[in-house]
């Protein structure tokens, strides 16, 4: 045991952009930094089936009292956590993605324990890992709410903290229902798993390096060799190297495939095996779970995620009115201008809802309305109701000839469609693509929630991906990216029961090849924005057939500069934009708001 002195001062609570003056109240009684912070580090603690789980503790040096619990949980290694540095920008070269629990020395010294464990078969705890969201990880965490709650410093109140994967974690832990566990709010959440890795049914390269995050302390084994014998292992792992063309020409990929045993990058594999939405995804994902989480839930995100469908289709389910829970959303601004790690952007935040559900202190966070969000442009908060928005004006912005992009579509049959051609990387280093460009805007264009292409195209092969994106461009030449999506072409079947405008909803539990030739309609989801288009300032859409890093040049980590497997073949696509195939982009216009609906800054 040891005590760690912290200097009080440099914690003060901060005013905050989403903060709102109507609703700040009971502030003098917000908890506010008054203790040290005891390390009780490397505690073990027995599972059900006798694992012990090695977990660091960090807690108020006050002995005899009682406190709330925050868990945070992620297989990156506990020990990094509590590291003891500022928080660090991505620009700096020491930055570290994984370090994500939280801010230890903001919340402890408030009067809360703060629990960091290694998972399973990670760092010093003992087991096998059981993969990037597992089942038997989830059941781990029951155990640990509720052995926490019987510890002399947990007053019996639980609760979870953290960002992206520690914010995953969480909806699927609070489905398991353990008795203690009061409340959750991730920041950083997906309900699918499956395209999180597949979007639009591309194999993306994120993945590949996940597994050399996490410090395992044995060799994990992929869950495809522990469903089948090595003969039929195998037998399956050449016949996804055999049956796919785009596969057969990344040698990356053969490292894994060729490997006997299987014991390579055992998670990557896998992600390999498993190229439609199938139970291994489902077994990973809140989706099917939504009707178990029966506690108060702060779901967070930030406009367009950095990989995977947006996160509102988190929210969407989530914010269903028969699922009778208390619930709040908020969505902050681009992703790189607030992240810091350890994350503290959400700190007052946090400890505005800890406060409430594990305290009973009424900071007047539940008086707001259910949702929050930042509209970059005007560079403001404000509350919505509901989502998407009941005033919304949805748009269609047609793909025109000569590159325009309007709200007014094309009058005549039979043009001549735009045409691009895929070179295979491994013979051109050119990325070709196509764009539509709208006239300078007359008037302010906000745009905000879900939003779709709706490209008829034709290939001349059975396969190919689709790239879109859409940029804002300045008076004075500058770019900047907005939205986008991938969509592969055998993964176009769309799920129409299930759709609502600006949110295609695909099969992806099938591939349904192209005839060549053909010209069919491609829904391309673009992950949900909220943006105000200035006067003077142009939307700008580009169609291409891959998204590499531009910087792989200076790397030597190719696979994940590809950011998906590139097409391996010649392809010629031709977009069609004429009277009888409208292609357009579907936009959630937003023709007012009430003032009031703004947040009021606290002074």
């Amino acid at each position: 045991m040891a005590v760690r002195e912290v200097s009080h001062k440099e914690i003060e609570l901060r005013n905050q952009p989403y903060w709102d003056a109507r609703y700040f109240k009971n502030m003098d009684r917000i908890s506010k930094p008054q203790y040290n912070i005891i390390e009780d580090l490397d505690i073990y603690l027995p599972l059900r089936d006798g694992a012990q789980l090695c977990t660091d503790v960090f807690r108020p040096n006050i002995e005899g009292e009682k406190f709330p619990a925050l868990i945070a949980w992620a297989p990156y290694g506990k020990s990094l956590q509590s590291l003891k540095r500022p928080p660090i920008r991505p620009s700096s070269l020491m930055f570290d993605h994984t370090i994500e629990s939280g801010e230890i020395e903001y919340f402890v010294p408030r009067g809360y324990a703060f629990v960091i464990p290694d998972p399973r078969g990670i760092g010093k705890s003992e087991g096998e890992w059981d993969g990037f969201c597992g089942p038997q990880e989830q059941e781990d965490i029951y155990d640990l709410v509720e052995w926490i709650a019987q510890q002399p410093w947990c007053d019996g109140n639980v609760a979870m903290i953290g960002f992206s994967y520690f914010g995953m974690i969480q909806l699927l832990a609070a489905a398991q229902q353990p008795p203690h566990l009061k409340t959750i709010m991730p920041i950083g959440v997906v309900d699918d798993m499956y395209p999180w890795f597949y979007e639009g049914g591309i194999l993306g390269t994120f993945a590949h390096t996940f597994q050399g995050l996490c410090p395992a302390n044995k060799e994990f084994r992929s869950y495809i060799e522990r469903e089948n014998s090595p003969e039929e292992l195998k037998q399956k792992m050449r016949e996804r190297w055999e049956s796919d063309p785009d596969i057969q020409a990344c040698s990356y990929l053969l490292k894994t495939l060729s490997c006997w045993p299987p014991g390579f990058n055992a998670w990557w594999l896998d992600i390999l095996m498993h190229p439609l939405d199938d139970e291994f995804w489902a077994a990973r994902s809140p989706r099917n779970h939504w009707h178990k989480v029966q506690i108060p839930v702060y779901l967070n995100g930030h406009w367009g995620a950095v990989m995977g469908q947006g996160q509102w289709r988190v929210f969407e389910p989530y914010m269903d009115p028969a699922l009778d829970v208390q619930k709040k959303v908020i969505m902050y601004g681009p992703y790189w201008t607030v992240i810091e790690l350890p994350f503290r952007y959400y700190n007052e935040e946090y400890l505005r809802w800890f406060d409430h559900w594990l305290k009973g202190i009424d900071t007047g966070l539940m008086d707001e309305p259910p949702i929050k969000i930042y509209v970059m442009g005007a560079e403001r908060f404000r509350y919505e109701n509901e989502w998407p928005l009941a005033r919304t004006k949805w748009s269609k912005f047609y793909l025109r000839k000569a590159g325009e992009l309007s709200t007014l579509p094309e009058e005549k049959e039979d043009l001549i469609p735009d045409s691009l051609v895929h070179v295979p990387p491994m013979v051109s280093n050119e990325l070709p693509s196509v764009k539509y460009t709208t006239k300078p805007l007359n008037k302010p264009l906000e745009i905000t929630g879900p939003l779709a292409l709706h490209l008829y195209a034709s290939i001349d092969a059975e396969d190919a991906n689709f790239v879109a994106k859409l940029f804002l461009l300045y008076p004075n030449g500058d770019r900047r990216p907005i939205t986008g999506g991938y969509l592969k072409a055998s993964h176009r079947a769309i799920i129409h029961e299930r759709s609502q405008p600006g949110i295609p909803i695909h099969d992806h539990t099938k591939e349904v090849p192209v005839k060549p030739g053909e010209v069919n309609e491609y829904a391309i989801e673009f992950r949900e924005q909220s943006i105000v288009i200035m006067p003077g300032q142009k939307l700008e859409l580009e169609l291409a057939t891959m998204d590499y890093s531009p910087f792989h040049e200076a790397s030597w980590a190719k696979l994940e500069s590809m950011v998906f497997i590139p097409n391996s073949k010649l392809i010629q696509y031709k977009f069609y934009r004429d009277a009888k195939f409208q292609s357009h982009l579907l936009l959630p216009v937003i023709p007012e708001t009430d003032e009031e609906l703004w947040l009021q800054p606290v002074s």
